[in-house]
């Protein structure tokens, strides 16, 4: 077995970016994921973690030779040691979009085989990169303090200061004044309110807490997505989103695009891309509260089928108290391989925004059984979707189209956005 190399300090020449937040360097014939650096420096690296293999983890504790594209960090919590929030921090916005642009594409020929000229792309509302969060979830470490998971580790790092959202979403919020192991919901909503709750723990099984394999992280993915008791703290339980001149009343503790200008944006997307009309059958899967269930609707008109299809009740339920006017929406709660089985429609265009692992080849294969001419697929994750891409590839579909949007600026995530035609 080789040296164990965590702790170690060298220098390394930092190359091409890779997906997850670090640029590529080599040292001894291994590779070396460097976080903090960007394409083209020389840094003095500390190596973090070391399982073997042929490759590692470091961090780019100092700068030898600096890029062009560096700048002070906007995130003070961010660096070496720190948190694991804005992993882009220190780069500037245009560079930060060549990096995810170059990852994107990395994904789409490894992954789907497809050679893309897809470019990331700006979104309103984000500014100079900071303040453009609507909601954040905040950790409890053991003391009752909130704060932030740092880079691959349970340890929260309790400095309020993530400039991802508005100062006075963490006002009030520091000092050891919740439960342990609870998490904090705040929001900032379009109405410019604020709401925070407070989640208990969730209940994870005694085989949970101590299987560090799979079965064990299915237990505490499943406790953590199920019932847990809430305090509001702040506000209501209730915030208020909206698309265009349509509101939605949410769960605070729900989903809703982070970025203030994406839901806009990819709603758009779907009504350029449906080439659906009146009359015509749409589907909207893990639809949440119906944001774009509401823009098929306005396509297919009232003699037209919308079916959204969604596993949180709640959402369902919030969803369907805004869109009481389209009653052409038809609202289902259940898993969408369960949901999708028993509708009866024959679809004109599905669109699906599955959670970061994607929707997977059962889910993928269903919908090509439909017959649907198109699928509009949201990808959180460009592993995932370049995954998923190659499975509608392998059912027959081609590409009608692909964006990509910078939807979580100063980090290294982003969301994707394709048309699959037959």
């Amino acid at each position: 077995m080789s040296e164990n190399w965590t702790g170690q300090t060298f220098e390394a020449d930092l190359g091409k970016p890779g997906h997850g937040g670090f640029v590529i360097a080599r040292h001894e014939g291994r590779v070396v994921f460097v976080r903090h650096g960007l394409p083209g420096e020389r840094a003095l690296v500390r190596v973090t973690e070391d399982k073997g293999g042929s490759f590692c983890r470091a961090d780019a504790i100092s700068i030898v030779e600096a890029s062009a594209h560096r700048v002070d960090p906007t995130c003070p919590i961010s660096g070496p040691g720190g948190a694991g929030c804005c992993d882009y921090s220190h780069a500037d916005l245009p560079v930060q979009r060549e990096m995810k642009t170059a990852v994107v594409r990395e994904q789409l020929e490894r992954l789907a085989r497809i050679d893309s000229d897809v470019v990331v792309e700006d979104l309103p509302g984000t500014g100079d990169g900071t303040g453009w969060r609507t909601r954040i979830r905040l950790a409890v470490d053991a003391r009752g303090d909130a704060g932030f998971h740092a880079y691959r580790s349970n340890r929260v790092v309790t400095d309020l200061r993530c400039t991802q959202i508005e100062f006075r979403a963490y006002d009030g919020l520091d000092g050891s004044q919740w439960q342990p192991g609870s998490e904090l919901q705040v929001v900032l909503d379009s109405t410019g309110r604020r709401h925070v709750v407070e989640l208990g723990a969730p209940t994870v099984s005694r085989t949970g807490r101590r299987d560090a394999g799979r079965r064990g992280a299915s237990a505490r993915r499943a406790a953590g997505g199920g019932p847990r008791p809430t305090r509001v703290v702040s506000g209501s339980d209730t915030a208020v989103e909206s698309v265009g001149e349509r509101r939605w009343a949410l769960s605070a503790t729900g989903f809703w695009q982070a970025h203030r200008g994406a839901a806009a944006a990819y709603s758009q997307v779907v009504r350029e891309w449906a080439g659906i009309g009146a009359g015509d059958t749409a589907w909207d899967l893990y639809g949440g509260v119906g944001v774009f269930a509401a823009v098929l609707a306005e396509l297919t008109g009232p003699s037209g089928v919308v079916e959204s299809v969604e596993l949180s009740a709640r959402a369902v339920a919030d969803g369907r108290a805004a869109l009481t006017d389209l009653e052409q929406v038809r609202f289902h709660s259940g898993r969408v391989e369960t949901v999708v089985a028993e509708l009866s429609s024959s679809p004109g265009v599905i669109v699906l925004d599955p959670p970061r692992a994607g929707a997977g080849r059962a889910v993928v294969e269903a919908l090509a059984a439909t017959g649907a001419a198109r699928v509009i697929h949201v990808g959180c994750d460009p592993a995932s979707f370049g995954r998923d891409v190659g499975l509608y590839l392998e059912q027959g579909f081609r590409i009608g189209g692909l964006r990509a949007f910078d939807a979580f600026p100063t980090t290294h995530h982003l969301e994707c956005v394709a048309l699959l035609e037959r």
